[in-house]
């Protein structure tokens, strides 16, 4: 049976639902908006429904929701597709807590997001990290090599589960494929992080996603490049190797047992927003993106773009500026960038159809407004050259049980260099952490936090480095 993806099957339950101009005496508190003030307000909220007749339950569908995730796995071609209403986060919880067990080593890449090394946690797992390339193009951290994987397989031939991050937060990619197919050789379960490839290998010119190369389980973030809401994501099972009925336990206990209808709607309308996506439309995609890297390379001859093997993403640089100034200068005008690093802010695109009006054109005269109008003492912008590392494969110094007894105590930054973490510290985006607890600080680290923290970045974390403070261990430990 050929699946129909121009069908919305809950948000057409959904619409057929307040066609009626039903009347609310059930949660939630709002009653269908009515006691909110405000017409926005009140229509949006008619929307905020729960499980009534007709609506089915994420929990144990089997009407509406139920077909749109069998629409959403038919277009994806999986075995199971899941809704998840609480971010990519649940997925990546779910996926190595449904396959790692206590005391289980799983390889894990190591610039991950900070979910990951929560799921591990709480899966009581023992993580190996694994190094990643770095990729002087973009000046930023890719993925993990096969060689290194290769490495890590000999010396831990007993990993249960392997997490990759792919595309990277920046829209890079690397040849993934042939390490899913060296894990799967050792019998290790490939779990992805592709919170940032939903649309991948929705036409020629994108990259393929790991679920065409065979990853056993794949969380996508559709809120991030599809039109979905915030926390609208995808959990994808892509074979037999994987226990369904433990990821569907995990799934329902770490998802809310008061799922939001609109966003559900939002991921239905996503799915069908990319598998109906038209030639037409694929094509004028093309066009604008384009158009407007052309564009903004015109603005200024100090203005650099850099192309990212996802088409919807583009690294902006001004000579002499940092990203963190540049992408003040941009909010000044209204231009609201992804994210900004110490060289670059990043640009993520729209993924348009034939109907909408993105405003391009508003843009990019407010973007040359930003580069006219900023009162910025220019620099020399350094860039990063990570130090070599002879080992790509490392192992927390300090296991759970140690860190849960150990004190701890704040020390300058400049003298942390072989202590062991007791905190993580994010900058925020990305959300890779530069240190976790249990890790040894090292040089390279120190001058990564230095960086983004000089810089303006955003930091998450228990930290005090705004007095050049970070938390260790209280002891000492002499690397090697």
């Amino acid at each position: 049976m050929i699946s129909d993806q121009s069908r919305m099957p809950l948000v057409e339950a959904m619409e057929g639902h307040m066609k009626g101009n039903p009347i609310s005496f059930h949660v939630p508190g709002h009653k269908n908006g009515l006691l909110i003030k405000g017409d926005r307000q009140q229509e949006f909220l008619r929307c905020d429904l729960t499980e009534l007749s007709g609506l089915d339950d994420l929990h144990e569908p089997a009407e509406a929701i139920a077909e749109a995730e069998q629409l959403l796995s038919d277009y994806y071609k999986t075995k199971k597709s899941y809704f998840l209403v609480n971010g990519s986060t649940v997925g990546n919880l779910a996926s190595i807590m449904s396959s790692c067990k206590q005391g289980e080593i799983v390889f894990v890449q190591r610039n991950c997001h900070k979910s990951v090394l929560h799921g591990i946690r709480l899966a009581k797992a023992v993580p190996v990290f694994l190094e990643t390339e770095w990729d002087a193009k973009s000046q930023t951290a890719l993925g993990v090599s096969l060689d290194t994987v290769k490495s890590a397989l000999e010396q831990f031939p007993q990993a249960k589960a392997c997490v990759l991050t792919y595309p990277t937060y920046y829209g890079l990619t690397y040849p993934i494929q042939a390490i899913i197919k060296e894990l799967h050789k050792c019998g290790i379960l490939v779990i992805i992080d592709e919170a940032h490839g939903p649309h991948f290998g929705a036409w020629k010119g994108l990259p393929l996603s790991t679920l065409q190369m065979g990853a056993d389980l794949v969380v996508h973030s559709a809120h991030k490049m599809l039109p979905a809401m915030t926390m609208g994501s995808f959990l994808h099972i892509n074979n037999d190797r994987v226990n369904k009925d433990i990821v569907k336990s995990y799934v329902s206990m770490l998802q809310s047992s008061s799922p939001s209808y609109p966003i559900m709607a939002s991921l239905d309308y996503a799915r069908y927003y990319i598998a109906c996506l038209s030639r037409e439309e694929i094509r004028l995609n093309q066009v604008l993106v384009d158009k407007f890297i052309h564009s903004l390379e015109s603005i200024d001859t100090m203005l650099k773009v850099v192309r990212t093997d996802d088409p919807l993403k583009v690294l902006v640089r001004w000579e002499g500026v940092s990203g963190y100034d540049f992408q003040r200068a941009l909010e000044m005008e209204g231009v609201y960038t992804e994210l900004a690093d110490p060289y670059q802010v990043l640009f993520i695109l729209p993924l348009v159809k034939t109907k909408v009006d993105f405003p391009f054109k508003e843009a990019l005269e407010k973007i040359s407004c930003a580069i006219k109008n900023a009162n910025i003492d220019k620099r020399e912008i350094k860039l990063f050259e990570p130090l070599p590392r002879i080992n790509k494969i490392s192992s927390l110094a300090l296991s759970l049980e140690e860190m849960e007894v150990k004190k701890e105590k704040w020390i300058r930054l400049e003298d942390s260099i072989g202590y062991i973490s007791s905190q993580m510290v994010i900058p925020y985006p990305p959300g890779i952490p530069t240190l976790i607890p249990g890790e040894r600080v090292t040089e390279d680290k120190v001058k990564i936090m230095k960086s983004y923290w000089e810089n303006g970045a955003k930091i998450q974390g228990n930290h005090r480095l705004d007095d050049g403070q970070i938390a260790v261990y209280d002891m000492l430990e002499v690397e090697g």
